[in-house]
Parts: C-alpha cells; sequence; structure tokens
C-alpha cells in the first residue's frame, strides 16, 4: 500500500509517494504562486499526486490516502483549512476539494504536527510514543507527539510552542504578543541578535566573515565566529543557547517527552549547540533526579518531514 504526503508552503507545492514505513519512494514538487485562488492551488496539487502515481506505475486504489500538511489553523475533522498565514486560504473545504479530482481519502493537519510525525515514524523519536519536535526557522513551529498521536487540542490549533512567552513585556513579537519564544530562539531572532552584536563590536569576527555587509548574516554566522573564537559570537552563541533551552525546559516540564528533536537550519550546528544545550536544560528541568529523562537530539528528517509526516497521517 502506498501513501502520499503534500507539503503545502508559502514558496512551494511539495509532495512525495512512500510505503506504510514512511519510506519516501519518490518526490515532486511545483511553485505555489500563492497569489492565486484555491482552487488553482488544490488542482495542482491533485495533479502533483496523480503524477507521482503515474511514475510508481501503480493505480489509484493502490494509494490508501492523501495526507497536506499547511502552515496554519486546520479542521482536521472536517478536512478543512481554517486559517493559513502565508497562503490566502481561510476556511478553505481542502479535503473536499481534492476529492473532485482524485477518489482517495484526504487528511489535512499543521504541517508542524506532520514534521513531528515524520520524526516519530521514521526519524529521531521513532519508537517513542511521546515526542516533540520543534523547527527552528522564521518562527519556532512545533508538534507534540502522545501515545503515538498527534496532539493538537480541543480545536486543531495546537501547540504554538514558539507563542509561549519567557520574557514578560520582552522582545515584541509578530504575533501582537511580547516576549514569546520564537522573538528570542527562532533562526529570525538569532539572525538579529548576530546584527546587533556586530554592530556593537565592529572588530568583530563576525563582520569579516560577512565582508562588512551585515546583510549576508545567516543563522551560521554567530556559529562560525564563535569556533574560531570570537568573543563577539560566542556572546551571541551563548545567550541564544539559554532563550532555547528557557523553552524547551518549559516543555520537558509540562509533557515529559521521551525524546525532544531539534529541526531547522540551526540543528546543523550539531552537538556544538546539543551539548550546552543538553546541560542548560537539566539544571531547570523540575523531575531532574533518578529518573529517565528526556532526551535532546538533533532532528533527522531534514526538508522531508513536512512530506512524510503527510503521508503518515493516513495509518
Amino acid at each position: 500500500m502506498r501513501y502520499i504526503g503534500i507539503d503545502l508552503g508559502g514558496t512551494k507545492i511539495a509532495a512525495g509517494l512512500t510505503d506504510e514505513n514512511g519510506h519516501l519512494i519518490m518526490k515532486d514538487s511545483v511553485p505555489t504562486r500563492k497569489e492565486r485562488e484555491y482552487p488553482e492551488i488544490i488542482a495542482d496539487m491533485a495533479a502533483l499526486c496523480e503524477r507521482l502515481i503515474e511514475r510508481d506505475g501503480i493505480k489509484t486504489t493502490d494509494v490508501k490516502s492523501i495526507g497536506i500538511g499547511c502552515p496554519g489553523t486546520p479542521d482536521t475533522k472536517n478536512g478543512v483549512i481554517v486559517y493559513a498565514n502565508n497562503i490566502r486560504f481561510r476556511n478553505v473545504p481542502v479535503a473536499a476539494e481534492m476529492r473532485r479530482h482524485l477518489d482517495i481519502p484526504v487528511i489535512v493537519d499543521n504541517d508542524g504536527n506532520c514534521a513531528a510525525l515524520a520524526e516519530s515514524v521514521a526519524g529521531a523519536a521513532k519508537d517513542a510514543a511521546h515526542s516533540i519536535t520543534i523547527t527552528l526557522g522564521t518562527g519556532i513551529g512545533g508538534g507534540f507527539i502522545i501515545d503515538n498521536k498527534i496532539y493538537s487540542g480541543f480545536n486543531f490549533a495546537a501547540p504554538e510552542v514558539g507563542h509561549m512567552a519567557i520574557i514578560v513585556d520582552g522582545e515584541q513579537c509578530s504575533c501582537g504578543r511580547r516576549g514569546c519564544w520564537e522573538a528570542y530562539a527562532s533562526a529570525t531572532a538569532l539572525i538579529n541578535q548576530t546584527i546587533t552584536a556586530a554592530r556593537w563590536d565592529s572588530n568583530s569576527l563576525i563582520n569579516e566573515l560577512t565582508g562588512g555587509d551585515l546583510n549576508r548574516i545567516d543563522a551560521k554566522t554567530a556559529f562560525d565566529a564563535a569556533r574560531k573564537g570570537d568573543e563577539a559570537g560566542i556572546r551571541v552563541v551563548g545567550q541564544y543557547i539559554v532563550y532555547l533551552a528557557e523553552g524547551i525546559t518549559n516543555l520537558i516540564n509540562l509533557f515529559s517527552p521521551e525524546v525532544f528533536a531539534i529541526g531547522g537550519g540551526v540543528s546543523n550546528e550539531g552537538e556544538y549547540l546539543l551539548k550546552p544545550l543538553r546541560e542548560h536544560v537539566k539544571k531547570g528541568v523540575y523531575s531532574r533526579e533518578e529518573i529517565p529523562q528526556t532526551f535532546i537530539t538533533a532532528a533527522s528528517m531534514g526538508n522531508d518531514a513536512g512530506i512524510v509526516g503527510a503521508a503518515m497521517l493516513g495509518l
């Protein structure tokens, strides 16, 4: 039996064909062109599915389900995207619209939930019944797996982990609140912190690494400078890890997952990030004595997490 997963983003629509173990057999993508009306976007999603089925030499009846992961708030019961910030979807009946093109069951969920499911089924949290996966990007996305199932609350809107406040009346967040975790620990926040450090210290290696052009600073820059012994880079990385640890500690105290997986480009720093992060979290976790502890690790599914997780919605 085959499963299709679709990762619907603001830039591209990526789709893949998997088996029941989350093994990605093939994938394809097309630009989203998000300015279009939703029927046109959904027609492209359906066409991608048809292309994958044809390339694999199977029939529509060989596909158990199509899963769709999308940023924003889904109504998973009715297959509706209630609200998506980066595309013009408001109360869009995605499942029903897809069924006009393909006679295959359709399941809709949040893309963060899909990434968490992918890590649970085939990635860093495989075989863990309880896990949390976060993605450090423009914001902080996340998903909870509890007893091997996605947890999304009674209204399908959970978990918005990035909008947990870690500093009262702190930095302004795009959501309207102040002090949200993603205002301090997202990749965007790290870039802003690095830019500030470079401006304060003109002799910092950060300026040399970017040729003096602060627009070239990315989420790697401070880490690259810190590895070379640059004081400004070391300060930025150290403070960033404290911010990241604060939110992770809160989530572990609330949910006690077996595995806490961290995705996004920042996680590519590996143990240079994870070792001090684990040390900070250990100091703050309430139940830190004499019981099994949450294992904090890098997510392993990479850019395929959204596709694979969406496909696994049909399990």
